[in-house]
């Protein structure tokens, strides 16, 4: 829980109550008393499958992970664990989730069973809410690299520098029951500015995951992705040259403030035949979707054939002119 007058008096970032040191500078924090009103220790939902952690809702009545499926059990954390801050608001509702959804497997291409639709089941539309940090920050990057630029007749030169970067609003996944690529798929789809204190649309059947990291763990993903925005930016326009290896970053970390958001999302399970397969759409976009299908074997193995047969052709049209 976040003290609205504590800071760090060195690098100003924003300090929790429970803070012994800085988390960004490691500066000794001064001494708070407790909460009068500590938050009360949490049971979550752990699912044996995939390893999700989601609020426990008496009217779900059925202990089935919303992510994967898999059975759930009851877990008690002895350490504290993050809580979420803020929920986005659902702006998708179940039928446009389920229009996408139609469109989606309709626009696949070619290379899908012509029957895909036809023999296509729904089988479920689980509307929830995954988590991560939102965070800003100011940071001083050092770096060092080889580059290409100014090797003369070798092929690297070392380079070094340092930069100021920005971040803001800048998106880090905790979630357990979406993958990272599916996360990354849906963060430019959301409004962060339409945040709200309470969770709100998706209907009594959404489901809340929970953080389920204790807060150092938190703070070393963060920082994982500063160095890895950094690099990325660094990439980008910053190392002369055209070609480079090597980079390295240390990063200074001034005015650091984390957020813990709820992100709104349906998760989607449909059947092909006998293969089950998973659909995640935004629930703040329903354009943004990300999911498996399967393929036409035997229209894959015609395009092969009929590419084959194309390239003799013009083989033997070439070898004709020629002779």
């Amino acid at each position: 829980m976040k003290s609205p007058d504590l800071s760090c008096g060195r690098c100003e970032s924003p300090l929790e109550v429970e803070d012994l040191r800085c988390p960004v500078c490691r500066r000794s924090a001064p001494i708070v008393a407790p909460l009068d009103n500590p938050e009360p220790s949490v049971e979550i939902l752990r699912c044996d499958g995939c390893g999700a952690a989601v609020s426990y809702d008496v009217r779900a009545r059925a202990p089935k992970c919303a992510f994967c499926g898999s059975q759930t059990r009851v877990e008690a954390p002895e350490d504290p664990i993050e809580q979420t801050e803020l929920f986005l608001p659902f702006t998708v509702n179940r039928t446009a989730a389920e229009g996408a959804y139609q469109r989606w497997l309709g626009g696949l291409g070619w290379f899908r069973p012509g029957d895909l639709l036809a023999a296509t089941t729904l089988e479920s539309v689980k509307p929830l809410w995954w988590v991560g940090w939102v965070f800003d920050s100011d940071a001083t990057v050092s770096w060092a690299a080889d580059s290409n630029a100014g090797a003369g007749q070798a092929d690297w030169a070392p380079h070094a520098g340092q930069t100021e970067i920005q971040y803001r609003n800048t998106v880090v996944s905790a979630s357990r029951g979406l993958r990272d690529d599916e996360t990354d798929h849906l963060v430019s789809s959301y409004d962060i500015q339409s945040a709200r204190g309470e969770p709100e649309g998706g209907g009594e059947e959404a489901v809340i995951e929970r953080f389920d990291v204790q807060r150092s763990a938190a703070r070393r993903q963060v920082m994982a992705m500063i160095e890895r925005v950094a690099e990325h930016r660094l990439k980008n326009g910053k190392i002369p040259g055209s070609r480079f290896r090597n980079l390295h970053v240390s990063v200074i970390l001034r005015r650091l403030v984390r957020r813990r958001y709820a992100f709104p999302s349906y998760v989607l399970a449909y059947r092909y035949k006998t293969e089950l397969h998973r659909i995640v759409l935004s629930g703040q976009d329903e354009t943004r979707i990300l999911g498996s299908a399967p393929y036409s074997t035997a229209r894959i193995l015609l395009a092969v054939v009929g590419g084959v047969l194309a390239l003799a052709a013009l083989l033997t049209a070439v070898l004709t002119l020629i002779g």
